[in-house]
């Protein structure tokens, strides 16, 4: 049997050189994060003996990602490196359309006769099933976990859509069919080579780091979601100047007098932080933002914490219409008895992306940097 060796960006070759069969291996190091090299994701995804091709039982969500997270309690990779998508050979790929979009339909309907050619399964949500044509379909939030690979057709806010739901390491190839698309980076005429890319095993994967978001109401069971660009407290047209404080890791830090706060990821320093002043983060950053909007004090400026830190936030002003808003997309109604707890979520999202473009680039496309004006 013939070793495969798969290049992790960033390490030399000769610790990129994993061997399959008896020989010993060492996992490779970066920094004091271990790139774990299992024996499963270096070895030839389709294991010939008398009886024909065998395929691998699906891996758990532990065993699937640890090549990505690192094989020490607490380890971390962040950054773009080339791995196998899939530990098993890709059999069925999540399809999600921006339903609004004749474009995306088209494509769409491209894909799923491509799928079908490949002997690939598609596994649609239920209004993306319904804009193509399709009989069946599931429930969104089940998407990742149904598929090896999801494919989201459309912009920013249609890939924030399934990032809500639990990934479980499953990989996200986003093609962008809306205007932006910092998220959906990749433009429609590469959806197939990026798919071929990844059936074969040579896709770059990028981690996203998101967050845990937990609203306490005494008297009340908590209710937790997770948030990959943005957690936002804001006020309606009419309501009062809002009064926020915020605690992390149980030390106070200030009380807040503004219209509202952000709390952003890395990958969502480009939205709503953005506007409100904050600055842009590099994505793979172990960070996040915090962002007063519009605050009556000038001393109140935008501030960077570790990811690993637990913030608090409570309303104390008895202000009406406030909203906790999830990545632009979900919200609820929040009152002074309510106890917002953002912290790191253990479950990170994987981006499909293109290693010759660099997040610069991306910069410069999406908001003309480096243009005269821009």
């Amino acid at each position: 049997m013939s070793a495969r060796i798969y290049a992790v960006k960033g390490l030399d070759e000769k610790n990129l050189r994993c061997l399959s069969g008896s020989a010993a291996t060492s996992p490779p190091t970066v920094g004091e994060t271990t790139i774990s090299c299992a024996k499963r994701h270096l070895t030839p995804q389709h294991v010939e003996d008398s009886r024909g091709p065998r395929r691998a039982p699906r891996p758990s969500f532990e065993a699937k990602t640890a090549h990505r997270t690192g094989d020490r309690p607490g380890a971390r990779f962040s950054g773009r490196y080339n791995v196998p998508v899939s530990d098993t050979p890709i059999s069925r790929v999540g399809v999600v359309i921006k339903t609004t979009s004749t474009e995306a339909a088209e494509l769409g309907r491209q894909l799923l006769v491509e799928l079908e050619r490949l002997d690939i399964q598609p596994v649609l949500d239920r209004s993306s099933a319904k804009a193509l044509g399709v009989d069946e379909g599931v429930a969104r939030t089940e998407l990742t976990s149904s598929s090896d690979l999801v494919v989201v057709l459309g912009g920013d806010g249609t890939l924030l859509s399934v990032t809500r739901a639990r990934i479980d390491g499953t990989p996200i190839l986003g093609i962008n069919m809306g205007t932006l698309g910092f998220l959906t980076e990749h433009p429609a005429e590469q959806l197939f080579p990026m798919l071929y890319a990844a059936i074969e095993g040579g896709a770059t994967l990028e981690r996203r780091e998101r967050l845990e978001v937990t609203v306490n109401t005494p008297g009340n069971e908590g209710s937790t979601h997770s948030v990959l660009n943005d957690v936002v407290i804001n006020k309606s047209a009419l309501a009062r100047m809002l009064v926020l404080s915020m605690h992390v890791d149980g030390q106070f830090v200030s009380r807040f007098k503004a219209d509202g706060l952000i709390v952003a990821t890395p990958t969502g320093s480009t939205a709503y932080n953005l506007s409100a002043g904050g600055p842009i983060l590099y994505p793979t950053l172990d960070v996040l933002m915090v962002t007063p909007i519009c605050p009556h004090t000038l001393t109140n400026r935008p501030i960077a914490l570790s990811l690993d830190s637990v913030i608090d936030l409570r309303l104390e002003s008895l202000s009406e219409e406030v909203f906790l808003t999830l990545d632009g997309q979900k919200g609820f109604p929040l009152t002074t008895r309510d106890l917002v707890r953002i912290r790191r979520c253990s479950d990170p999202v994987f981006l499909i992306t293109e290693p010759s473009r660099s997040y610069f680039q991306v910069l410069h496309r999406k908001l003309k940097w480096g243009e005269r004006g821009g």
